[in-house]
């Protein structure tokens, strides 16, 4: 499939915003309200703001389809794309680069609202000196560990740090000494001056700054304080004038501290945190750690690798961003954390490739037919649809001789029973030629098939009966002669238990040997001998397929599976259907 399919989702089908649609979910109908009784100047502002220090995964996915989704559906709507970079130490221009990548595959624009956190660092700054000068935040000088030690328990309250009580002057004079690079690393923090006592743990005097003497990927070596991201996010957020702070439930707790930061500063706006279930997808981890062990590990080849959740290694390995978006709508936003069937990702996907990706026959592991009665060097050409699902895309001719390839898995010496497919004295069809009788089978030293003599009924061409007497199996094949060599990655679940990171074990212990499968015998059509990268296909009766962007190179072909024909969502789907 040509990646020109591929279109951005923010517009309208006419280049126009659409109207506010009718609210989906509780966040829009918050938006909704808070437009129709004219709040923040009847202004959406949204943001996507991830931290640089790792590849996007589906679980990003989600967030940004729904803030870049809101700005869609509400007139005049924005959502800023903004980097929080505030951690220098693990933070990488790379990173920058494949978000925004990311972002415009997926269909998204941010048009000219491309942020930074460090964009605001000098702001950031004056208002941490604002907070000191006004009482409410301190130099300390406890250890990272003292401060988890004084802060208590979710049943007892913290305690104060000695360094609490310092005056302003002094807390103004160690904090420009933190910034002028006087003091090592660990030895001192800026804290928010809060309650030890708060019920809510993280208003127990969090950290506002950091000393970190670390290069930052834009500013240089102009800071050896970086502010904390509770602190620069909502900073952020009301500078940029953003009215709808979107975040998962993970941070419903920090909702108090973003609220007092603003409340506790002179600013010109107040945006309102509103925080959504994040995606949890089962046979997966989302947990940035664990997927950068995963690579440093070894256990995949990076993070492109088709079987990591990554954004990068969905598209390697035949992802649509149309698939991804509608999976993203179909699953919702909620309230309440809840785990999601992979089914339905792979649903998604072959609904999209099932209506545009072109046909193709391949033969994975092959088996060579020799067709006794076929006149030798003759070659046919039979006109086969592109896509039956798309009359408009038209036919392709494949070529048809005396030699063929055919699975190996349609062929049994002696078939089980309900077998129908290849055997000896047994008729099958071939995909759109002939009917094909199995006559003899020549094996190796070792007994195995290696062979087999066949003959055909001329009468059948097309695939037709002559004589209304019924074949029961179709089977796929290719012509010898005119076979291209590929080599098929056969991609399934990273994890062989559908929820690998629970639990006290490690969760590398799920990991699935069987994740990954080379075929390197593997014969396509021909005319899949100049298939771009990138470009998708569904092998008849084998499943969706992906010409490989790294490995694959003319003369040396490499296909990755997306995804197989079998639809197990389709069929729980349609069993829900029935039982309603």
């Amino acid at each position: 499939m040509s990646e020109s399919r591929e279109k951005p989702a923010g517009m309208g089908r006419d280049g126009t915003e659409p109207a506010a649609k009718p609210s989906g979910d509780f966040i829009r109908t918050i938006v909704g309200e808070d437009l129709r009784t004219g709040k923040n100047g009847a202004r959406v502002a949204t943001r996507f703001p991830p931290e640089p220090n790792g590849y996007l995964h589906i679980g990003h996915a989600k967030s940004i389809c729904l803030n870049f989704g809101i700005a869609r559906d509400f007139p005049g709507g924005t959502c800023n794309l903004r980097f929080d970079d505030t951690n220098p130490a693990k933070e990488e221009v790379e990173y920058v680069e494949s978000i925004e990548e990311d972002v415009r595959w997926l269909g998204f624009s941010w048009e000219d609202r491309l942020y930074y956190a460090s964009d605001y660092f000098g702001k950031l700054h004056d208002y941490a000196v604002e907070l000191i000068r006004k009482g409410k935040a301190y130099v300390c000088d406890l250890s990272a560990d003292e401060i988890r030690q004084h802060r208590g328990t979710l049943t007892e309250p913290g305690k104060d740090s000695p360094y609490r009580n310092r005056g302003v002057e002094e807390n103004l004079e160690l904090f420009a000494r933190m910034r002028g690079g006087e003091f090592d690393e660990g030895s001192r923090v800026l804290r928010a001056k809060i309650d030890m006592a708060s019920p809510n743990i993280c208003m127990r005097d969090p950290a506002m700054y950091r000393i970190k003497k670390a290069p930052h990927h834009r500013t240089g070596d102009a800071w050896c304080i970086y502010p904390m991201y509770d602190f620069a996010h909502c900073i952020s957020d009301m500078i940029e004038g953003i009215t709808h702070s979107i975040c998962t439930l993970e941070f419903a707790n920090n909702r108090e501290l973003y609220d007092w930061f603003l409340d506790n500063l002179d600013v010109p706006c107040h945006p309102q945190q509103i925080e959504f279930a994040r995606l949890n997808l089962n046979y997966t981890v989302l947990s940035k750690r664990k997927l950068l062990e995963l690579v440093q590990e070894g256990h995949v080849s990076g993070w492109d690798d088709p079987r990591m959740p990554t954004l990068r290694g969905m598209r390697r390995r035949g992802y649509t961003p149309e698939a991804i978006r509608t999976f993203c709508e179909r699953i919702g936003v909620a309230r309440t954390d809840s785990v999601v069937d992979i089914g339905m990702l792979e649903h998604a996907i072959r609904e999209d490739l099932n209506l545009h990706a072109p046909r193709a026959m391949a033969v994975l592991r092959p088996l060579r037919v020799v067709i006794e009665n076929y006149p030798e060097g003759q070659v046919e050409e039979f006109d086969v649809p592109i896509n039956p699902e798309d009359p408009a895309a038209g036919t392709r001719k494949v070529p048809f001789s005396r030699e063929l390839y055919i699975e190996q898995d349609d062929f049994r010496e002696v078939p089980p029973p309900k077998y129908y497919r290849l055997s000896p004295g047994k008729e099958v069809r071939l995909r759109s030629a002939y009917f094909l009788t199995c006559n003899r089978v020549l094996k190796d030293g070792e007994g195995r098939p290696v062979e087999l003599r066949c003959s055909y009924d001329p009468a059948s061409r097309g695939g037709a009966s002559p004589d209304g007497r019924k074949v029961k199996a179709t089977i796929h094949w290719v012509s010898a002669a005119h076979a291209v060599d590929a080599e098929v990655r056969l991609y399934d679940k990273l994890f062989a238990t559908p929820n690998p990171g629970e639990g006290s074990g490690d969760y590398r212990q799920n990991l699935n040997d069987g994740s990954l499968e080379r075929l390197s015998d593997c014969k396509v059509e021909p005319g899949l001998a100049n298939a771009l990268p990138g470009s998708r296909h569904q092998f008849e009766r084998l499943g969706y397929f992906c010409v490989d962007t790294v490995d694959s190179q003319p003369g040396k072909l490499v296909f990755n599976r997306t995804v197989t024909l079998r639809d197990t969502w389709a069929k729980i789907e349609a069993g829900e259907r029935k039982q309603g």
